[in-house]
């Protein structure tokens, strides 16, 4: 099985790492076949090596205007940062004054590496200053009053010369100028990692002390790199070993990737006719990629300035779509962007754009495309052609109004869930009417809800709260709705009455479906549950269960608020288990685990107090007694462990089978009974997806997907995603309901051997 593709990858993360130039490529590996001797040795190819590595060396002199310092090859720009910070600290110890208070500073949009080595090696030497972060303005650039008020007491200074991700660059002269008046003798250093091929380095005519670089930043292979060392900066070796750089860095040298830098060198230093683009060339480029991304994403945030940013990166955010929406959205389109430093992946938020002073929302959709000075006019005028298109898909699933989009846009039917945080949101569409309903509308998603109805073209018949909201007020106003006399939860006031198992309920009209009201107090006094109903030839049936927060996936809802009644709660739990049955969705306003939904049988398996309320004789008093344990123990307000006190939580993992792509295609080629399902997104599905995962049953609508299949929960059911991430999640949420024959695809498309 391999991706059936015709879209080129368009790679714009190089801020993470470029791919190594092909010259580049070629030199270490000639290197490794006929230049393999070791530098340090004395015979003839011994010092082969040893003139390769001097030349090399020569000419990185000559790209950072090095003049008498010193430029020591590495490992890459962390080992460069630790060689800088042990070297200084190892010199401001013995400058040190009894009982007087210092300081190590670095800029707060700084890499992790520079703080975190500073901590380190503070600790580890026993310096004990206090480690102090320079606050940014909104631009970006360091407050340069604060510098000359704490650079004093400093034993040492961290800067960066380009931001990795917002691009943004200090002006070293004007730095240098206020931390050489107020304090001549502080070691300064400066990460120039994201400088090299962008900024115009003569460290020699600088003060700079210390500057660390790293090869796969520009083009060349992991694994190399360089710390350039002012000649009366202090020097204390960080590796020690065998006396190789002439004592300086021990270690053998590693001579392909030394031999790739050569090549680098050789592009940079060329006047005429360099691989690399000239800067005005990059400019254009970004000229042309923000016009791109304007067009396509007309909302559009840039979160750096370009008049204090290299050309070569973008930072974005769109309004209403997470970082993650667009990375995969991106990723679908095969174009590789990063939602902010490669080395803080799993973070959610940019620390940089926080310490600008950014708005929350801008840090947490923060997009970082950047490209390299080898990159080509052909590659730029592709991108801006695949970002045209995914905004396209974009409008395919109605999360934006997109012109000449993607065809066979398919018309919603059945139920959505949106989550903010582990807050839910659920909209039930009925496709023969064009009508729907919103229950437990959120104000993040306002946007997004109005432009699917509107794309959709349905009629919203009601925006429903399932209970008043003390911390917010509820976002129905903000909702595309007909006018009609409503009561505080949005439920119309005639609305009409339906009779189902005995008992005489409020309903509202939906199509040939019936959305019935049933008041459950026990969260609050007005909680209700709306129960969606089909009718068939006269007949009701249960499709789902809008619950509220009196039922959560793992525990019973929370009744320690004013307004909250643990007997209420017993009676609403009885009134409702006498209408639906245990297999019944229930559709919670919270789902903090990506459980999606669940049932009476689902949690009576892992909730010995929900067992005991339904099918034991259990007292209100002690209903009571042991609900308000468990409320009183709750330890997480966002509801990550409710499980407590009376409580038991079945946290076992289901088996679930992960498949690699060779067994997959073993069962494939036996023609065994499979339905292979691809579980991203409909937008990314109508990008690029497998031709042998031809059922799209994105997240959102997983909830609707085990509705439609609870009676054939034994059908074989093979997952798939982007990573492997999101299709073993709803793999586990399937087994959890019964499924009993679920697995997924481990690593997902991204281990798919491509076309």
């Amino acid at each position: 099985m391999t991706v059936e593709t015709v879209l080129p990858q368009i790679y714009l993360d190089a801020n993470a790492t470029t791919p190594v130039l092909e010259q580049a490529a070629d030199a270490a590996l000639v290197t490794m076949k006929t230049m393999f001797g070791n530098p340090s040795s004395s015979h003839i190819t011994g010092l082969q090596a040893k003139q390769l590595m001097e030349h090399t060396r020569q000419k990185a002199r000559a790209v950072l205007g090095s003049g008498h310092g010193r430029v020591i090859f590495t490992s890459g720009a962390t080992e460069g940062i630790q060689t800088g910070i042990l070297s200084a600290l190892c010199a401001a110890k013995n400058k040190i004054q009894p009982h007087k208070k210092y300081t190590l500073l670095y800029g707060a949009t700084e890499h992790k590496a520079v703080p975190e080595s500073l901590k380190h090696w503070n600790h580890i030497l026993e310096i004990n200053a206090d480690v102090k972060a320079i606050p940014v303005d909104g631009a970006g650039n360091l407050d340069l009053a604060y510098i000359a008020d704490e650079v004093p007491n400093a034993l040492m200074i961290c800067t960066m010369a380009v931001n990795n991700e917002t691009g943004v660059y200090q002006d070293l002269n004007k730095l240098e100028e206020v931390i050489r008046k107020y304090n001549s003798d502080i070691f300064w250093m400066v990460d120039c990692v994201q400088a090299l091929g962008k900024r115009n380095l003569n460290l020699a005519r600088t003060t700079i002390d210390y500057a660390p670089f790293s090869g796969h930043k520009l083009y060349a292979p992991k694994g190399i790199g360089f710390v350039y060392i002012r000649e009366t900066a202090p020097f204390t070796p960080f590796i020690a070993g065998g006396g190789q750089e002439s004592g300086l860095r021990s270690g053998t040298e590693n001579l392909p990737g030394l031999a790739a830098l050569n090549v680098i060198f050789d592009e940079l230093l060329k006047e005429n006719d360099s691989r690399f683009a000239n800067v005005d060339k990059l400019h254009d480029f970004r000229n042309q990629l923000a016009q791109t991304l304007k067009d396509a994403f007309p909302t559009i945030v840039f979160n750096n300035q370009f008049s204090n940013s290299v050309p070569t990166t973008l930072n974005f955010a769109i309004p209403g779509f997470s970082s993650k929406e667009i990375m995969d959205l991106f990723d679908a389109a095969n174009i590789r962007v990063s939602s902010g430093s490669a080395c803080s992946s799993k973070v959610t938020r940019s620390f940089v754009l926080d310490a600008m002073g950014l708005p929350a929302w801008q840090s947490e959709s923060a997009i970082r495309l950047s490209f390299g000075p080898a990159t080509t006019q052909t590659e730029i005028d592709a991108a801006c052609e695949r970002i045209l298109h995914c905004a396209q898909a974009l409008g395919h699933s109605c999360l934006m109004q997109a012109d000449n989009g993607i065809n066979n846009k398919e018309a919603l039917d059945g139920l959505v869930q949106f989550k903010v945080g582990g807050a839910c949101c659920w909209l039930f569409a009925d496709k023969q009417s064009k009508t729907a309903i919103i229950i437990d509308p959120l104000p993040e998603l306002v946007e997004r809800l109005n432009t699917i109805l509107e794309c959709q073209q349905l009629t919203l018949l009601a925006a429903l709260d399932t209970h008043g909201h003390a911390d917010h007020e509820s976002s129905r106003a903000a909702l595309s709705l007909p006018k009609q006399t409503c009561d505080h939860l949005g439920w119309p006031t005639q609305a009409s009455q339906i009779e189902f198992k005995g008992q005489s309920l409020e309903a509202l009209a939906i199509g040939h479906y019936r959305l019935a009201k049933l008041a459950t107090p026990g969260h609050t006094d007005d909680s209700v549950t709306f129960i969606l109903l089909e009718q068939l030839q006269g007949e009701y049936s249960i499709r789902y269960v809008f619950c509220g927060d009196l039922i959560l996936m793992g525990a019973l809802g929370r009744t320690n608020f004013s307004t909250s009644s643990s007997k209420a709660m017993l009676h609403s739990i009885q009134s409702l288990a006498q209408l639906i049955d245990t297999d019944t969705l229930l559709c919670p306003s919270h789902d903090y685990n990506n459980e999606f939904a669940t049932t009476l049988a689902a949690e009576c398996n892992r909730n010995l107090l929900l067992n005991n309320v339904l099918y034991h004789d259990i007292t209100v008093d002690e209903f009571v007694k042991k609900k308000v344990q468990i409320d009183n123990n709750i330890v997480d307000e966002a509801g990550s462990e409710i499980m407590c006190g009376a409580t038991i939580c079945n946290k076992n993992q289901f088996e679930l089978h992960e498949y690699t792509t060779t067994e997959l295609n073993a069962h494939i080629a036996n023609n065994e009974e499979l339905l292979l399902i691809d579980i991203r997104e409909p937008h990314e599905y109508a990008l690029n997806h497998n031709s042998a995962f031809d059922h799209n049953v994105p997240l959102t609508r997983l909830t609707d997907f085990i509705c439609k299949h609870n009676q054939d929960k034994a059908k074989k059911l093979v997952l798939v995603c982007r990573s492997g991430s999101r299709s073993q999640v709803a793999a586990q949420a399937l087994a959890r309901l019964g499924f009993n024959n679920i697995g997924h695809l481990k690593g997902g498309y991204a281990l798919i051997p491509s076309a």
